[in-house]
C-alpha cells in the first residue's frame, strides 16, 4: 500500500467510526426513522450524479432488482437497527460490535454457500463470538432507558445489523460480481431511501431540531456515507479487497476516540479486552493473520 492508500484507509475509518457518534447524537433529535432516511438521501444526492458522470447508470438499470435488495438489507435494514441501539449504547461499544461484520459473512458464507473454513478461521470464529458473547454478558440489562430501549435490546438490534452485512456480502458475491461498484453504491443508498421514506414520514419529528443537529445530519449523510463509500470503493479498486477489508480493525478505534472527545463515553477494561478478542477472531476468520504453515510456500506475510 502507498502511503496515499493508508491515508485513504485512516480517513475512511474515522469517517465511520464519526458515524456512530453522529447516530447516537442525532438518534435523540430525529428519533431513528427520520435520521435513517435523511442519512440515506443525503448520500443518495451524493452518489446519484457521480454515477451519471461516470456514465455507468445502465448498470444500476439492467440489475436493479438485486441492486435494491442490497439497499433494504445492506443499507436500511442496518442503518435502522443501529438508531435504535445508540439510543442506549455508546458510540464505542457499537462500533466493536459492528467489527464482527466479517464473523457474520465467514459464518453465512459456510453455512449458506459450503464455504467450509480452515481449522484456523474456525478458531478465529470461535473467538470472535465468545468476544461478543463476553460483551453481551457484562452490557445486556433488561432495564429499559429514558428512550424505552434496553442494553440487552440495544445489543441484539447491533447484532442482527452485523448479520445483515455478512449475508448482504454473500448475496453481492453471487448476484453482483463484475456489477460497477459505485452503480450498486449509489442504487443501494436511493433504493434505500425510497424504502425508508414511509416510516420517516410517519414518525417524523413534530418539532424540527436546531441547525447543529441539522448539520450533524448533514455530515452522516454527505461525509460519513456519500464519500466513505467513494473512499471505500476506490480503496477496493486500488488495494484490492483482502486489503480494504483491514479497516474494520480501525472504526472502533476512531469511535471510542470520538465518543470520549465529544460526549464523555468512557472505554472500561471489558470493553477493550472484548474488542482485542472480536478483533483477532476477525482476523483468524477473514484470513488477515495466518500462521506460516496456513501460508502457501513462498507467499509474503499478510
Amino acid at each position: 500500500m502507498q502511503r496515499r492508500d493508508i491515508a485513504e484507509m485512516l480517513l475512511l475509518a474515522a469517517l465511520w467510526g464519526a458515524s456512530f457518534l453522529f447516530m447516537r447524537v442525532g438518534a435523540t433529535d430525529f428519533g431513528p426513522a427520520a435520521l435513517v432516511f435523511l442519512r440515506v438521501a443525503g448520500a443518495s444526492l451524493l452518489l446519484l450524479p457521480l454515477l451519471a458522470w461516470r456514465g455507468e447508470v445502465g448498470a444500476l438499470r439492467a440489475q436493479w432488482r438485486p441492486i435494491a435488495l442490497v439497499g433494504v438489507v445492506n443499507t436500511a435494514l442496518p442503518f435502522a437497527l443501529y438508531m435504535v441501539a445508540l439510543l442506549v449504547l455508546s458510540a464505542g461499544l457499537a462500533s466493536i460490535f459492528n467489527a464482527t461484520a466479517p464473523l457474520w459473512g465467514a459464518l453465512i458464507a459456510w453455512a449458506w454457500l459450503g464455504d467450509r473454513p480452515t481449522p484456523l478461521r474456525g478458531l478465529g470464529l470461535a473467538l470472535g463470538f465468545a468476544g461478543v458473547l463476553w460483551l453481551g454478558i457484562d452490557n445486556a440489562s433488561l432495564r429499559a432507558g429514558s428512550a424505552g430501549v434496553s442494553p440487552a435490546l440495544g445489543i441484539a438490534a447491533c447484532i442482527a445489523a452485523t448479520a445483515c452485512y455478512g449475508w448482504t456480502a454473500n448475496y453481492t458475491k453471487q448476484r453482483l460480481t463484475g456489477v460497477p461498484p459505485m452503480a450498486v453504491a449509489a442504487g443501494s443508498q436511493a433504493f434505500a431511501a425510497l424504502a425508508t421514506l414511509p416510516a420517516a414520514l410517519w414518525w417524523w419529528p413534530a418539532t424540527l431540531p436546531g441547525p447543529t443537529a441539522w448539520a450533524g445530519a448533514a455530515a452522516l449523510a454527505l461525509a460519513c456515507t456519500g464519500l466513505a463509500y467513494l473512499l471505500y470503493f476506490r480503496l477496493i479498486a486500488r488495494v484490492g479487497p483482502a486489503k480494504t477489508i483491514a479497516v474494520t480493525f480501525l472504526i472502533p478505534a476512531f469511535a471510542v476516540l470520538w465518543g470520549a472527545m465529544f460526549l464523555g463515553e468512557r472505554l472500561t477494561p471489558t470493553m477493550l479486552g472484548g474488542c482485542a478478542v472480536i478483533l483477532l477472531g476477525t482476523a483468524l476468520a477473514t484470513g488477515l493473520l495466518r500462521t506460516r504453515r496456513s501460508r502457501p510456500a513462498g507467499s509474503p506475510a499478510p
